[in-house]
C-alpha cells in the first residue's frame, strides 16, 4: 500500500463529509475498504455515516467488523454495543459494553451503557454496580444518577433514592425535581 495513496483517499473522503457530499465520501470509505479491509478508520467512519443515514443494519455490519480487529479498542466496542442497544439485541450489548469498560475502566459512557442494559435485563444489582462506576467517573453529569435512583426505587430503596435526589440538588435541581415528581419521594436539602 503507498502512504500516499491511502492518506489521499482519506483527505478526500474527509472533504466530502465536510462539505455535506455525503454519497461521495460513502463510495471513497467503500473504495479504502475495497483496498484495505482492515483499516479501522475507514471501518469506523463507515460505520458513523452509515448510522447517521439510518442504515443501522450495515453500521451493524461494519461495526461488527471493526471490533473483530486486533486493535479494537474500548471505544469501538462502546459504539459497537450502542448500536446492538438500538436494535434491542441486549445480550450482545451487554457483552459489548462488558469488553469496553474491560479494554479501558475509564470509559464512563461504557459504564453508562452497561447499567442502561442491566436495568433493561431486570439486573438491578448488576446495574447499581455499573452505574455508580459511572457517578464515580463523571460525578458532575445527572444521567447516571438519574437512572442509579431509578434503580434504587425499583429495588425498593427509597431511602438510597432519596440521598441521590438530595445529592442532585446540589448540582443539578431540576433532575431532582424531575425525580422527585416521578418517585413521589420528597428530599429535603441537607442540613450541611
Amino acid at each position: 500500500m503507498s502512504r500516499f495513496d491511502y492518506l489521499w483517499h482519506k483527505w478526500r473522503a474527509i472533504a466530502a463529509l465536510v462539505l455535506g457530499r455525503r454519497p461521495q465520501a460513502m463510495a471513497l470509505f467503500d473504495e479504502m475498504l475495497r483496498r484495505w479491509p482492515d483499516d479501522a478508520y475507514a471501518r469506523a467512519s463507515r460505520t458513523h455515516l452509515r448510522s447517521q443515514l439510518g442504515d443501522t443494519a450495515g453500521a451493524l455490519e461494519d461495526s461488527a467488523g471493526l471490533v473483530a480487529l486486533p486493535a479494537a479498542s474500548g471505544r469501538d466496542w462502546f459504539n459497537h454495543g450502542f448500536l446492538l442497544e438500538q436494535v434491542e439485541r441486549w445480550d450482545e450489548a451487554l457483552a459489548a459494553f462488558r469488553r469496553a469498560t474491560e479494554l479501558d475502566p475509564k470509559l464512563d459512557r461504557a459504564w453508562y451503557g452497561l447499567g442502561l442494559v442491566l436495568i433493561r435485563l431486570q439486573r438491578y444489582d448488576e446495574a447499581v454496580v455499573a452505574l455508580k462506576r459511572n457517578t464515580e467517573l463523571q460525578p458532575m453529569s445527572p444521567y447516571g444518577w438519574y437512572q442509579l435512583a431509578r434503580v434504587h426505587v425499583d429495588r425498593r430503596e427509597p431511602e438510597e433514592a432519596v440521598k441521590i435526589i438530595r445529592h442532585l440538588k446540589g448540582f443539578e435541581p431540576k433532575v431532582a425535581a424531575q425525580l422527585e415528581r416521578e418517585t413521589g419521594l420528597l428530599a429535603a436539602p441537607s442540613s450541611s
